[in-house]
């Protein structure tokens, strides 16, 4: 828990909504609003539940007029608290009616409406409530498609009922007190409020599935706090470890992350207790393999239970058949699960595993999670999982026998880019010419690397030394493989890829970074790329650039041809303290970590998903992409790489070693975790510059302070 805690990645961008919208999240249900707390059917806004947008309505209005708008807060990221006022009357200047909507989302939604008369009369209000569904699809909301209105509405029993027309399925009920006219597409109340008094109505929408109502995670007349998310979000705060720093802006930023990871977690209705992390919002509020994995990852150091979670709920999914459709195949790993309308139209089932690199990446994060504590029941029981993912890598994710993992999409339904820079564009060369498929990417290498010594470090530790010696060995082998083929002399970088002829794509880019923090890079190649990186075409003051500036490609505007992802910075930082040992290195995390921990200050204390990849030069705050995802799962774990990595923080919980290695940035000070708790141990870590000190610690334990 972090002290005084309060409140588009896959495919393409999401079309544009206007800067004024508000979301709200928790779990698998999320609500786009605009700042009067208006749903409109002109937008892309909605109460979405299991990828349906299950209300495409939601306008209040005050004598038949639109109210003012003052405010808008969101105190947690699953409330809100609009705030309006009547427009005022003939011939006078103010207004005398005050109006708020305090709104809880949680698999549904719930709205008081409370009306203050602040006059010295008595006044009259018709209050409307204008209400509709069209059951769209996420995807279809998401690209800006046209949407017919799907519902069938009636008024059963006082409750306005809309139901999906085509499949009849998903619906939802609306019901609210104060006793209100309720007829098809509205509520109205005709209202007359005292002097000084006030009047309210709850509201409640709670959807249905095959026309049975579902539970809400909340109840009427609860405060929000005691509702399911709030209970929710407590225990993960009380669970998690305390990080205080010297710097405010960094200890903003590493507050708001916690508040993020924990309304982005969701679980899994059968396995009560199982907890992972969503994409982000509004568009990815669902397991996704390569976020969901990454940022357990990078949230290590505040919980090891949700990597397990996550890894749990990705082995269940596993790949077991060949289906060209969804991509599945024996081991794979799956790059997202939908539960919307179209989802066999647009993934070809619920279930799609077109992803290159969430395979060894689920591998990777087994021996991170087996090193910091999860239990070695746990570990070994998801050893079958990571031996099909390598067997995957083999016979599947190496598709022409030249050792390499490459991708080429099975249909034309299937994402072309299918690593994290996953847009149509997002792969070309110097000259800006897009990569053939088959491609091989350098951070998929690199990842299949890290996945091979990841395995051997489990095998070594469960005592299979035969197996070990073999991976690693294979390893080297590859690692060798690699830098032959991949890095470029005369440039001094890795190419990005191998394309589908075997030529190398030889644009300079922020995968390189990835091949840092997997450990693939000789030092003598990544002495080269610390200085490739250090460059301004690349370091662009708030951050690393995707596409470096002078490439043919570049597009600071991009989605990933020039514009900066803090997830994919933080990982480069965390790169270059791997290599601390070289020249610059530690200087240039250092000016990279300060970029992102100033982006974020200039974003209000939340990193987006991405922003523009301009220099600081030109613009003294980093200008926002419009469409970028907020809060999303791995640009809010960031900071908790950045921490981890400047700490030099390692755990090797079943040989009980401990290493803090600090190479703090000046300015942030003095840091301290406290409740850090791995395996059946809790101590406390203070910091600073280059010393650390550690309490707590068994004294079975090895503590290295380097």
């Amino acid at each position: 828990m972090i002290p005084g805690s309060g409140v588009l990645n896959a495919g393409e961008p999401a079309n544009a909504a206007a800067g004024d919208t508000v979301t709200l999240v928790e779990g698998g249900t999320f609500c786009l609003s605009d700042r009067h707390g208006d749903i409109t059917p002109a937008r892309s806004h909605g109460l979405f539940f299991r990828d349906a947008r299950i209300l495409s309505r939601w306008e209040l209005t005050v004598d038949g007029v639109t109210p003012e708008p003052l405010s808008a807060q969101t105190p947690e990221a699953f409330t809100g608290q609009f705030v309006s006022r009547r427009a005022p009357g003939a011939g006078r200047a103010d207004s005398t009616l005050l109006l708020t909507r305090e709104r809880l989302v949680a698999d549904g939604m719930r709205e008081i409406v409370t009306l203050h008369n602040l006059d010295r009369e008595s006044t009259v209000v018709t209050l409307v409530l204008h209400v509709d569904g069209d059951f769209a699809d996420l995807f279809a909301v998401k690209e800006g498609r046209a949407v017919a209105s799907n519902a069938e509405i009636a008024v059963i029993d006082g409750e306005l009922v809309l139901r999906e027309r085509s499949e009849s399925v998903r619906g939802v009920t609306v019901s609210a007190s104060g006793n209100p006219i309720v007829a098809a597409g509205a509520l109205t109340w005709r209202i007359v409020i005292e002097p000084r008094q006030q009047w309210q109505t709850e509201i409640v929408a709670q959807p249905t599935w095959g026309n049975r109502k579902l539970s809400t995670r909340f109840q009427r007349g609860q405060r929000p706090e005691r509702s399911g998310p709030g209970r929710k979000i407590a225990r993960w705060r009380k669970s998690s470890t305390n990080i205080d720093t010297d710097l405010p802006a960094l200890t903003a930023v590493l507050r708001q992350t916690e508040s993020d990871i924990g309304a982005l977690l969701m679980h899994d209705e059968r396995r009560p207790g199982r907890s992972f992390v969503a994409a982000g919002a509004p568009w990815f509020m669902t397991l996704f393999g390569r976020d969901s994995l990454l940022t357990a990852w990078m949230a290590l150091p505040l919980e090891v239970a949700l990597s397990l979670g996550t890894l749990q709920q990705l082995a269940e999914t596993q790949g077991r058949r060949v289906d060209p459709i969804t991509e599945e195949q024996p081991g794979r790993i799956m790059h997202e699960i939908r539960r919307g309308p179209d989802s066999g139209d647009v993934l070809g089932g619920n279930v799609y595993y077109g992803s290159v690199d969430a395979t060894p990446l689920f591998v990777m994060l087994l021996a991170e999670s087996w090193r910091w504590g999860a239990a070695k029941d746990k570990i070994v029981a998801l050893l079958p999982a990571a031996d099909a993912a390598l067997r995957w890598a083999r016979e599947y994710g190496d598709r022409d026998g030249d050792g390499f993992i490459e991708y080429r999409r099975a249909t034309d339904r299937g994402l072309v880019n299918q690593g994290w820079k996953d847009s149509f564009d997002g792969i070309n060369d110097a000259a800006g010419r897009l990569a053939n498929p088959p491609i091989a990417l350098c951070e998929v290498q690199a990842y299949h690397y890290a996945a091979l010594r990841a395995r051997a470090d489990l095998a070594e530790g469960l005592g299979d030394t035969a197996t070990a010696g073999r991976l690693r060995e294979e390893a080297e082998s590859f690692r060798d493989k690699f830098s032959q083929r991949f890095w470029l002399p005369d440039r001094g970088y890795y190419a990005v890829a191998l394309d589908g002829e075997k030529r190398v794509v030889d644009a300079l880019t922020s995968n390189v970074g990835h091949c840092l923090w997997a450990g693939i890079a000789t030092d003598e190649h990544a002495t080269s790329i610390i200085e490739r990186l250090a460059d301004s075409t690349m370091d662009t003051g708030f951050g690393l650039r995707t596409l470096a500036s002078d490439m043919g490609a570049y597009n600071p505007m991009s989605y990933h041809n020039g514009s900066v992802w803090p997830h994919d910075t933080a990982i480069a930082v965390a790169g270059l303290l791997r290599y601390r040992h070289l020249p610059g290195a530690v200087e240039l995390a250092e000016r990279l970590a300060n970029g992102i921990i100033d982006a974020a200050a200039a974003f209000g204390g939340r990193l987006p998903e991405l922003y523009c990849g301009f220099p600081r030069t030109q613009f003294p705050t980093p200008l926002p992409y419009p469409t970028s995802c907020s809060p999303q799962a791995w640009a809010s774990a960031a900071p908790l790489l950045l921490v981890r990595s400047f700490l030099g923080l390692q755990l090797d919980v079943p040989n009980r070693r401990l290493t803090v290695s600090p190479r703090l940035p000046s300015n942030w000070g003095r840091i301290t975790l406290t409740d850090l708790t791995f395996g059946d141990t809790t101590v406390c870590i203070d910091a600073e510059g280059e010393s650390a000190k550690v309490t707590g610690l068994p004294d079975t334990w090895s503590l290295t302070l380097d």
